[in-house]
């Protein structure tokens, strides 16, 4: 009887272990963008989770100081989702990206303001903006995930 298990949980093993690994190499491809997105992404994550504590200002300014950099350089990118629209709607879809992340940069440099003022509490109401700031991005302009 054990032996029969044993044979049944390595059947199904080998079964599942090809599927699993065609997963893993369907992953969507990243763009350059993307990586930029991704790096602004892990600095604004640790912000929200230190910005009340003004002990961590001079961390906190670092992480605005990589914000910004990301942000700038994502301004001479464009979307992925570019690809997906009709050729006449493309321009302005570029153009409404770049003035979003023009707003965005302009929130990086408010945060950066606050920190060096030791506001705080100000630096945590603006975070909270740029969430909904950046919610509202990734709806308007990330191509939308395929569901597995």
């Amino acid at each position: 009887m054990k032996i029969r298990l044993s044979l049944l949980a390595l059947a199904c093993a080998l079964v599942v272990a090809p599927i699993q690994a065609q997963d893993k190499g369907a992953k969507e491809v990243e763009t350059e963008l993307g990586e930029k997105m991704d790096k602004m992404g892990a600095a604004f994550r640790a912000l929200r989770r230190q910005a009340a504590d003004s002990t961590k200002n001079a961390d906190s300014l670092a992480k605005v100081a990589t914000m910004r950099e990301q942000a700038q350089a994502s301004l001479k990118l464009e979307p992925i989702k570019k690809a997906d629209l009709p050729a006449a709607e493309q321009a302005a879809f570029v153009t409404n990206y770049r003035a979003e992340m023009k707003k965005f940069v302009g929130m990086i440099e408010s945060l950066d303001a606050a920190f060096k003022a030791n506001k705080n509490e100000e630096a945590v109401k603006i975070l909270g903006t740029m969430a909904d700031a950046q919610k509202a991005g990734h709806k308007d302009f990330q191509k939308k995930k395929k569901k597995a």
